[in-house]
């Protein structure tokens, strides 16, 4: 593609989620929450300095573990996976690409009672991102060949979730939040396209993430069901440069570009 021609000669080669207020908490002791569920949502990768774009649906699993003790002290665990196919954009076009995700966070918050039927808790965590992008095998339409894109990502989520219950059974939770990115790296699998060229990794330090999402919750005999869309966004600057080597011998430097990445969908799940 674009980015592996440029490279061989100087190259420029998506939750946290908003809890509503369960029933264990009409009273002051701990308890304990699952959550699981499937979610859908829209893929859009985007190196805008030089015109590349990934983008498609994406069909996931989500699952969490939270823990509110008597003390308002919160703790959770939560993870999620999701795969798809996109279609790439820049050195011609390549459709059906394989991508995948995995995703996992913990964190600890205060749980700040309002009132008797709101709840407001900050709370800050660390997280780990993974994306693989295939492209491996391909060509694009103008004779471009793919290559293997792995994306490594480690964070620290800053946020705020407010709950409150509403007529009739019906709870609603928000939630917003800062991504601080610590660091990431991106591998990039050139010797899927030609043997001969190495794996380029990329270390990255700049970059943050923004997300957000609404949690709309039904109370039930035995489970919880909830339904709610949600907003993730990632803003990566440009990586540190690393060789490129044909055959063990140095022949460019490369990059990993400025990009963006934007994940919008909506979750279904249930609660107990």
């Amino acid at each position: 593609m674009k980015r592996l021609v440029i490279a061989v000669f100087g190259m420029t080669i998506l939750g946290m989620a908003a809890s509503g207020v369960s029933r264990a908490e009409e009273h002051e002791d701990s308890w304990n929450q699952w959550e699981i569920g499937p979610e859908i949502y829209y893929f859009r990768y985007k190196e805008p300095d030089i015109n590349v774009k990934f983008d498609g649906p994406m069909y996931g699993l989500a699952a969490s573990f939270t823990h509110h003790h008597s003390n308002h002290l919160m703790l959770t665990a939560e993870g999620r996976g999701a795969g798809g196919t996109v279609n790439y954009t820049g050195s011609g076009t390549i459709d059906g690409i394989p991508d995948w995700t995995a995703e996992g966070r913990i964190a600890a918050g205060y749980d700040i009672s309002l009132n008797e039927s709101r709840r407001l808790t900050p709370f800050l965590g660390v997280g780990y991102r993974y994306l693989n992008d295939d492209s491996s095998g391909k060509t694009s339409s103008t004779g471009a060949r793919g290559y293997d894109r792995e994306s490594n990502y480690l964070y620290s989520p800053i946020g705020l979730e407010f709950n409150t219950q509403l007529n009739e059974g019906w709870k609603l939770g928000v939630s917003a939040e800062y991504d601080f990115f610590w660091r990431g790296e991106q591998k990039s699998h050139l010797e899927d396209a030609s043997p001969s060229f190495n794996t380029v990794s990329n270390n990255q330090n700049n970059g943050y993430g923004i997300r957000g999402g609404l949690k709309l919750e039904k109370k039930g005999e035995r489970f919880d069901f909830l339904i709610g869309p949600y907003v993730r966004w990632w803003h990566i600057g440009n990586s540190k440069s690393a060789n490129i080597t044909f055959s063990g011998v140095i022949v460019g430097t490369g990059y990993e570009p400025k990009n963006e990445a934007l994940e919008v969908g909506g979750q279904l799940a249930v609660r107990f």
